[in-house]
C-alpha cells in the first residue's frame, strides 16, 4: 500500500476576496459615517487592493470594514498584508497585498517543526511554494495537521489533497 499524504499550501480564494471587496465597497457607499469622504476600495493589479479616503481616519476605518468582510468570508487576515495610510495629493491611500504561497524560509521552518515535534515516520518535502507531507499512517498525518494548526507561522495554512 502506498504512503498516505497531504499538501500544506497557503492560497486564497480570489472569488471570495472579490466578494468581500464588493461588499466592503457597498457598505462604504451606503454607510452614514462614510458619506462625502470619498472612501472606496478597489483592485489594483492581480493581488493588490487599494483603499482610499479623504481623511486618514476614514481610510483606517475603511480598512477595518474590508477586514471584517474578509473574516465573514472565511479568509484569514494572515493572508492580507496592508500598510498605513499615506497622503497622495488630497487623498489618503493605502495598498494591501494578498499573501499566497509559502516562502522557502517559512517552508523550512514548518518542515523543521514536523521533523522535531511530529510523529516518527512522517516526512515533509518542499515542492515550490507548498509542502508535501507523507507518512505510513493516516493517524500520524492527522497529528501533523493538528500540530501545524496549533503553530503560529504568520501564514494562512490550508491542507489539501489528503490521500
Amino acid at each position: 500500500m502506498a504512503d498516505a499524504s497531504f499538501d500544506v499550501v497557503s492560497k486564497v480564494d480570489r472569488q471570495e476576496v472579490d466578494n468581500a471587496l464588493n461588499q466592503a465597497g457597498k457598505e462604504l457607499s451606503n454607510r452614514f459615517d462614510f458619506r462625502g469622504t470619498g472612501a472606496k476600495v478597489s483592485w489594483s493589479g492581480e493581488e493588490a487592493i487599494t483603499i482610499e479616503a479623504e481623511t486618514e481616519e476614514r481610510c483606517s476605518a475603511a480598512i477595518e470594514v474590508f477586514k471584517e468582510k474578509l473574516i465573514k468570508r472565511g479568509i484569514s487576515l494572515k493572508a492580507f498584508e496592508i500598510g498605513d495610510p499615506a497622503i497622495s495629493g488630497r487623498i489618503y491611500r493605502v495598498t494591501g497585498n494578498l499573501v499566497q504561497g509559502i516562502a522557502t524560509d517559512k517552508a523550512k521552518q514548518i518542515a523543521k517543526k514536523i521533523r522535531d515535534e511530529g510523529p516518527k515516520g512522517v516526512q515533509a518535502q518542499i515542492q515550490g511554494d507548498q509542502l508535501r507531507v507523507t507518512g505510513k499512517k493516516r493517524d500520524d498525518l492527522q497529528a501533523v495537521i493538528s500540530l501545524l494548526k496549533e503553530g503560529d507561522f504568520d501564514l494562512a495554512l490550508q491542507f489539501t489533497n489528503y490521500r
